[in-house]
């Protein structure tokens, strides 16, 4: 029979067993993957896209999983979760499909984050298929008034959490908007924009072996990574497009300030707060 005292060290055991397992949250988009130049690639059904996106969260989770990596989670970021399949992706890996909450779940306090296949925020030059989060409904999004995108707002999110963002792979403008808030991170530049529409890219196989080097170098970078975090209180201001005048309503939403027929913005304690206010409808 087991005592007081060996029950209490084998529990003590079993949570720092836990604590130690190093989980990857990776977010995947299409409009950053290799190859995907043209609007019409980034159909979640397009056979070209899907197998050139699968092939790069393969090789990702290859090189989690070489670099000493437990547990990778691949959110289908893409367009409602339309694109990826259990069928084909890394069978070591596990597939969440669907929209998240405000808060991403990153309550569940990953080891870490990365992104395959991202694109960089609206406006770049040189961003192939740029936006932020809406190509055809939203002009600018701006996080304290500073332009923001998915790179921006999911890196706040997970450090509001205290979590890290360690990889990213794209084309050279999300690579560089990466950089600007975690210097530290590892990049996989897979092509390099030239108009919105035009790219030079690598071929898949070489695309692949960026981001497999890439994953297995953020890898060892856990816990040395400082999480990106936005000081509150927090301003998240949206100018929608021409065509997507806010609503006549608009202004009774909670915690809403309407600045003009297309902009407006929402003031949190924090990120997550700010970020609520705009999810909510």
């Amino acid at each position: 029979m087991i005592g007081m005292r060996s029950l209490i060290v084998l529990m003590c055991a079993a949570v720092s067993l836990w604590s130690q397992k190093k989980t990857i949250f990776l977010i995947t988009d299409a409009e950053g993957v290799g190859g995907v130049c043209r609007q019409e690639q980034t159909e979640p059904k397009d056979p070209e896209m899907r197998q050139l996106l699968t092939g790069e969260i393969k090789a990702a989770v290859e090189g989690f999983l070489d670099g000493g990596v437990d547990e990778v989670l691949v959110w289908d970021g893409h367009d409602g979760s339309q694109t990826l399949s259990t069928l084909t992706i890394h069978p070591k890996a596990k597939l969440l499909m669907g929209a998240m909450g405000a808060s991403m779940m990153m309550e569940r306090r990953f080891s870490a984050v990365a992104y395959v296949g991202q694109h960089s925020k609206a406006n770049i030059r040189g961003g192939i298929m740029a936006h932020s989060y809406s190509s055809l409904g939203i002009q600018n999004m701006l996080l304290n008034g500073k332009p923001v995108g998915e790179i921006d707002v999911i890196a706040a999110m997970a450090g509001h959490f205290g979590t890290p963002v360690i990889m990213l792979s794209g084309d050279q403008a999300a690579a560089n908007e990466i950089r600007e808030i975690v210097p530290e991170a590892e990049v996989a530049v897979v092509k390099e924009g030239i108009g919105r529409y035009t790219c030079i890219s690598l071929s898949a196989p070489a695309a692949r072996d960026a981001i497999r080097e890439a994953a297995r170098k953020s890898a060892s970078k856990i816990g040395t990574i400082k999480p990106y975090t936005v000081k509150g209180p927090v301003t998240l201001q949206v100018e929608y497009t021409t065509r997507n005048s806010l609503p006549p309503d608009a202004e009774l939403r909670t915690g809403a300030e309407v600045l003009d027929d297309r902009t407006i913005r929402f003031k949190g304690r924090d990120i997550l707060e700010a970020w609520r206010l705009y999810r909510s409808r």
